[in-house]
């Protein structure tokens, strides 16, 4: 069974920061792609960055500059730091791990419960 959790979640002003780790426990054989997905209220789950397990990574137009994914894969952690909040950035922020359980298992999707961030204005 893999659980991912995250945390770092808060209430913070605009222009402030936070930083958000998730990590992956459980039985892992390899974790290809790391991402952090949001869902504001009202709105469709959207893709913020990614981190490939080459350290190649992406992030949406709207966070460019102002967030960086990073990863530790030792510890099967990745972590999004966000800096420079504006009250767009509030939302429920979601951990994706994209792995493999042994070799021979298929590529499968696993999902943090989510940790909320506000930022006020």
């Amino acid at each position: 069974q893999v659980q991912l959790v995250e945390s770092g979640g808060g209430l913070v002003q605009a222009g402030g920061s936070l930083r958000l780790p998730c990590a992956a426990s459980g039985s892992i054989f390899t974790i290809l792609t790391m991402c952090w997905y949001r869902q504001a209220p009202g709105k469709q789950r959207e893709l913020v960055a990614t981190a490939t397990g080459g350290a190649s990574t992406n992030y949406a137009d709207s966070v460019k500059g102002r967030f960086t994914i990073s990863r530790d894969n030792a510890k099967n952690t990745v972590y999004l730091q966000m800096n420079s909040l504006k009250p767009e950035d509030t939302a429920i922020y979601y951990c994706l791990a994209v792995l493999k359980v042994t070799f021979w298992e298929p590529i499968i999707d696993y999902w943090g419960q989510g940790t909320q961030v506000t930022v006020s204005s």
